[in-house]
């Protein structure tokens, strides 16, 4: 199975996300990408379908938006 991948940006809601992500999913099933400290997956996060962070990318590529910290848009 390919893990899933959660984008965030580091902000208050972000870091709240992330939290309670990891207390749903295993941490070996889940690939956690602050794209406010590594700006080179934003593109990777764009081509996956991610508008705002944060995100979490499933196996299947469906793209879950939660809650409203950041638009990529404001991240590049």
């Amino acid at each position: 199975m390919t893990k899933a991948i959660f984008y965030h940006a580091g902000c208050a809601v972000c870091v709240s996300a992330e939290k309670d992500i990891l207390n749903l999913i295993p941490e070996n099933q889940v690939e956690v990408v602050h794209l406010g400290t590594d700006k080179t997956k934003l593109k990777n996060a764009e081509n996956a379908g991610v508008k705002s962070v944060p995100a979490l990318v499933l196996s299947n590529g469906n793209v879950l938006h939660i809650n409203f910290g950041a638009s990529i848009e404001d991240l590049k």
